[in-house]
């Protein structure tokens, strides 16, 4: 297991795991990042994430993209 900032881009992955406080994993939930759902890594730049789910397209900041496990 390994947080998504250290994907490789251009792959799809399966979520293992969501941590941080519960505000945190309701508002990931919300976005669409479920435990078992996949997600594809569109790009990295400096630890920010842009990322597919569920056919959206998503940006994340360094903090929140570590906390999801792939």
């Amino acid at each position: 297991m390994m947080p998504l900032t250290l994907a490789d881009k251009g792959t799809e992955l399966t979520i293992m795991k969501i941590g941080g406080t519960p505000e945190v994993k309701q508002h990931l939930e919300n976005l669409g990042f479920n435990v078992g759902g996949t997600v594809s890594v569109i790009n990295i730049t400096n630890g920010n994430v842009i990322v597919k789910v569920k056919e959206s397209r998503i940006a994340l900041g360094e903090a929140l993209a570590r906390k999801i496990m792939i």
